[in-house]
């Protein structure tokens, strides 16, 4: 059987003002096509391709359950949610393998 990975994610601006939450089955991909530019939309347009915050899933029911729930809170929140892995504002994306592999051997669902 094959095992599937799933991930949520939020990305933001050079300023942190902005934000984006997605989810995907490859987030090594998505990050490549957000850091390039190759999907016309939100975050080429506001600039927003820094990884701050990931978590990794089985089953994508949960994950876009999940990426619902995070969209529909305050800035502050979401904030706090990305210090809590992220308290420097560092771009995830620089070591995404190590971040991954890491994530991936944590108990989700």
């Amino acid at each position: 059987m094959k095992d599937y990975h799933f991930w949520v994610y939020i990305l933001f601006d050079e300023r942190a003002k902005g934000t984006y939450i997605g989810v995907t089955n490859n987030l090594e991909r998505r990050m490549y096509e957000h850091k390039m530019g190759l999907d016309d939309g939100y975050t080429k347009e506001h600039n927003i391709h820094k990884l701050g915050y990931f978590e990794y899933y089985k089953y994508i029911d949960n994950a876009i359950a999940r990426e619902k729930q995070l969209k529909k809170w305050n800035r502050a929140w979401k904030y706090r949610l990305i210090e809590t892995m992220n308290p420097n504002w560092i771009d995830l994306a620089d070591d995404l393998e190590k971040n991954i592999e890491f994530w991936k051997n944590k108990e989700t669902v």
